[in-house]
């Protein structure tokens, strides 16, 4: 029987497995419990001890309780007993508690044995026993009651457990050998005591694996953030007792991601009890060094000597590592902290005169570490000061503003090192202007730095936070300061969506902002980046108008990721050559750490310029970087451009997995308006995987909640995935009519997504009898210079051309689109050019046709677009290839009335018009649709016209695997 295996029963009243709690608990120690299941195993025969050892926390008394639940189901005896330190000076109290079970026993004991056993017990009166009387009446106790049934016992905190108990119960462990007892205990790592004379059986108990601590916390407090999840399994470091405990000393707000998370993480009572026992018996002297050392995060020894003015000296921490508190590595000047708590519980502890004066010494140790000295010198303060207040301004800022690593950063050796300086900085940089706001002496550098907040708390997710702070700063949200609008505006586009609204706001901002801005001007850059969202998602050009005159009150070098994305977006074929230059040279120029706000405008301009899979590494290393504490408001929308990256390469998966992490992210901090967005592509992605209901609910939703708001750019997306879906149908009359409301006709859009729809709409209106309309939307692309923008939309541009010409001309345009450099790039449109190019071929009876048909179905197939690969299965079925997949393919004869009525219901017929002309019931129609459906493999009406076209002219069924 395994040692689980009473975990699996014992229901409760609420009908929930009571262990399964304890189950949990013991994620990752089956290593453990299967060593404790042996010793039981062998019991009967043969006793056996074995001491636990680990850090405080770690699980001990779980392997403990679970132990004692397996020996009891066994038919074993348990006696137990705690050690504490309040009776460690108790003789025999430890004896008491174990033994207590056992008191009616002892009658059946020789009278000295029974004597001594009262005492124990303190039934009867007399000096405490000598220790040799009170072991050998131990062992014959346990003597006794084994001849009933085997033993076990356990002792837990070994190292509080009395002298005299410890004693009797070490005489009694050297002899039970022979007998049926399982002696199990516990103990702390580094702790001494007569226990560890001994020298019983050590498994050491270690922090959880990773997964194991990922399990067990996920079972406790499911529903966790990302961010907060990655930093609780941090600072837990594997620790059971921190996995279940430190999610309940945050707030609800906090476990949720809407509030940050504090630099040290608060600690319950059991917590502080197990990381501060340590802490507390040591000197003032160390005492002092090692909470330095807590608030200094590099922990290097210098700069804790110099703050300690050289009292840190080798003794001082020679005793914090005594206590497995610290491990010094004078080699290299570095200590670091045994458990990332000890840092907390030090803090804790310390009393907040302590604390203050500790931040004061480390602020006049870091006097050339600018940032750093800023927050120390906060910290210390107890009353305004300007000085600081500019500081903190100065230093927390810095790299929001201008992208640039801070004076620390500078010193690193590595990217890496300058790039974790950076993690976080969006989300710090609001909490120093807040207390850079408290501690200002003016009102008018308060409220300047309180506005300046909500700005950035706009980007870091505290959404609910930003009004309140236009309050506390004095300012109501239509006071005409730029960074106030700007700060509603993104507030507006971000929460609300109202994008008319935020446009208002900016043009109001500007008009209250006409002086030439200065390179480090907080208020112009907020309107900046708010009016290029703004112009990104209204699809009309009086934004991006707003935009370009913002622009030209800036130094041309300081605006140029604003300018590539203006002209990326709306002049792209200008100087497309140039324009693609222009966004290689701008991210080859960026720092390691680049600020958020200048890499997003990049991001944003290469997926217009379907350039953004070059740069995707740098993208990504901006996610990692931002998305715990960071400029979240800049993440999601990162992940939706890399999710769109991925549909347009043929990762679908990868796609769905970006656009899933985006909306959590969304979901948490309140940025409906990009789960909008991300709906809208996850629409589109429905649809090309060929899930016609998903994408069509999907794309209501989103229509329903953008077209109010003016956000077109969000609409255009949701009638793309109605497009693509009506196209994987073969319903070219649907598609037609969603891709002309995106991109009319006769008018080729130079915008997003109107500069990639060309083929779209000519070949909807091919399928649809417009042979003129779709002529003349080519020779509009083609006059409009869309194929410069890049290879891909050339492709595009190239196939349409194809798709619409004659006979005669259509083979070498189809070739030509094909051969162009780079097509296979983009395997949705590469394969949609070559199965119109089959099609083509096997219309004219060209034997090439099966050749470009087999490559467009295995490129559908392997991208996952199951509609368009249904119907390039057809194509092929019709050629005279048999496919081994697809078995809802047409393979039976229609006949004559089958055919007429799936021709006429092919055109738009309804069942009645079918039945007038056929003299036949509607009804009588319905239920000849309803058996031809399976025969020609289709499930909806809007699949006629394709089915139909698989078939031969004049067949009455489709063409098998047999014929030529």
């Amino acid at each position: 029987m395994s040692i689980h295996h009473n975990f699996s029963g014992n229901q409760s009243d609420d009908g929930k497995s009571a262990n399964s709690r304890a189950r949990v608990d013991l994620a990752g120690r089956t290593a453990e419990l299967e060593l404790m299941n042996s010793m039981f195993a062998r019991h009967d025969r043969v006793g056996t001890s074995l001491l636990l050892r680990g850090a405080p926390g770690v699980g001990k008394t779980a392997l403990l309780d679970a132990a004692a639940v397996r020996a009891a189901d066994v038919g074993m005896r348990v006696l137990r007993a705690s050690g504490v330190e309040f009776e460690a000076e108790m003789n025999f109290s430890a004896l008491h508690q174990m033994l207590w079970p056992l008191r009616r026993h002892a009658d059946r004991l020789a009278g000295h044995h029974r004597d001594v056993l009262d005492r124990i017990f303190g039934f009867a009166p007399g000096l405490s026993p000598d220790p040799l009387a009170a072991s050998t009446a131990v062992l014959a106790l346990i003597g006794e009651v084994t001849v009933e049934r085997p033993l076990l016992m356990i002792a837990d905190d070994m190292p509080w457990i009395d002298r005299a108990s410890a004693t009797a119960l070490g005489f009694v462990v050297r002899r039970i050998s022979d007998d049926p007892v399982v002696f199990l205990a516990a103990a702390r790592t580094g702790t001494a005591g007569l226990w560890r004379q001994l020298q019983l059986p050590v498994r050491e108990i270690g922090p959880l694996a990773a997964q194991s601590a990922a399990e067990l916390l996920d079972a406790r407090w499911p529903g966790l953030t990302p961010t907060v999840r990655r930093r609780l399994l941090a600072e837990a470091a594997g620790n059971p007792l921190a996995l279940r405990e430190l999610p309940a000393t945050l707030s609800s707000r906090q476990r949720s991601g809407r509030d940050p998370l504090p630099a040290l993480l608060p600690l319950s009572g059991r917590l502080e009890a197990v990381f501060a026992s340590g802490i507390e018996r040591l000197p003032v002297p160390t005492r002092t060094v090692l909470l330095v050392a807590a608030l200094h995060a590099a922990a290097d020894l210098a700069t804790i000597r110099k703050a300690t003015q050289d009292s840190a000296g080798v003794d001082d921490l020679a005793l914090a590592q005594q206590a497995n508190l610290v491990d010094v590595d004078a080699a290299v000047g570095h200590m670091s902290f045994r458990h990332p708590l000890v840092r907390a519980a030090i803090v804790h502890l310390a009393s907040p005169g302590d604390r203050r004066s500790a931040h004061h010494s480390l602020a006049v140790a870091l006097a050339d570490f600018p940032d750093r000295r800023a927050w120390h010198l906060a910290e210390a303060a107890t009353e305004p000061d300007e000085a600081v207040a500019r500081a903190l301004d100065d230093t927390a800022l810095s790299a929001w503003r201008r992208g640039a690593v801070s004076g620390d950063a500078t010193r690193a050796s590595d990217e890496a090192a300058v790039s974790a300086r950076r993690r976080g900085t969006a989300s710090a940089a609001v909490a120093a202007l807040m207390r850079a706001g408290e501690l200002s002496p003016h009102p008018g550098d308060r409220s300047r730095r309180l506005v300046e907040a909500a700005y950035l708390a706009t980007f870091t997710g505290q959404l609910d936070d930003v009004p309140r702070l236009l309050a506390d700063a004095g300012q109501a949200l239509d006071t005409p300061t730029g960074l106030v609008f700007a700060a509603t505006a993104h507030l507006l586009t971000n929460d609300e969506g109202d994008v008319d609204a935020a446009y208002r706001l900016l043009t109001r901002a500007l008009d209250a902002n006409t002086d030439t801005a200065k390179n480090d001007n907080w208020d112009h850059y907020g309107i900046l980046y708010a009016l290029l969202l703004v112009s990104l998602y209204a699809l009309r050009p009086e934004p991006w108008q707003l935009l370009k005159t913002a622009m030209a009150r800036f130094e041309p070098a300081a605006v140029s990721p604003f300018r590539l994305c203006h002209d990326a977006y709306v002049d792209p074929t200008r100087a497309s050559d140039a324009l693609r230059q222009g966004l290689a040279d701008a991210f080859a120029a960026l720092p390691a750490d680049a600020a958020p706000w200048q890499l997003i405008p990049l991001a944003f301009a290469a997926v217009a310029m379907d350039t953004l899979s070059d740069y995707r590494y740098l993208v990504s290393c901006m996610i990692e970087r931002e998305r715990d504490g960071g400029a979240i408001a800049m993440v999601i929308p990162a992940l939706m451009l890399l999710c769109h990256d991925s549909y347009v390469h043929g990762e679908w998966d990868e796609a769905e997995s970006l656009a899933q992490e985006g909306l959590d992210l969304a979901a948490v901090y309140g940025y409906r308006f990009w789960e909008r967005q991300l709906r809208a592509l996850l629409a589109a992605g429905a649809a090309l995987r060929g899930d016609v209901d998903l994408a069509r609910t999907r794309s209501e939703e989103t229509t329903t909640w953008a077209a109010p708001r003016g956000i077109e750019v969000t609409e255009a997306y949701a009638r793309a995935a109605r497009r693509l879906a009506a196209m994987g149908q073969g319903d070219y009359e649907e598609a037609y009519a969603q891709v002309a409301r995106i991109d009319p006709p006769g008018a080729p859009s130079l915008g997003i997504p109107g500069r990639w729809l060309v083929l779209d709409l000519v070949e909807a209106a091919v399928r649809t009898g417009r042979m003129d309309e779709a002529r003349a939307q080519v020779a509009a692309a083609q006059e409009a210079g869309i194929h410069r923008i890049s290879p891909r939309i050339a492709m595009i541009t190239a196939g349409a051309a194809a798709v619409a010409a004659g006979e005669k001309e259509a083979g070498p345009l189809f070739e030509a689109a094909l051969s162009l450099p780079q097509a296979a790039r983009w395997p949705w449109e590469h394969a949609r050019i070559q199965l119109a190019y089959g099609q083509w071929l096997r219309r004219t009876r060209a034997p090439r046709a099966r050749l470009y048909l087999s490559a467009a179905l295995e490129t559908f197939d392997r991208i996952g677009a199951k509609a368009m690969a249904q119907r390039a299965r057809n194509e092929l079925r019709a050629t005279g290839v048999a496919t081994t997949t697809g078995s809802d393919a047409p393979t039976v004869a229609l006949t004559v009335q089958e055919r007429q009525i799936a021709e006429l219901a092919a055109i738009g017929l309804t069942n009645k018009q079918i039945g007038e002309r056929l003299f036949l019931s509607h009804r009588t129609v319905g239920s000849h649709l309803h058996r031809l459906y399976p025969k020609l493999g289709i499930t909806s009406r809007a699949a006629l016209r394709a089915a139909l076209e698989v078939m031969a002219p004049g067949e009455d069924q489709p063409r098998s695997a047999t014929h030529d």
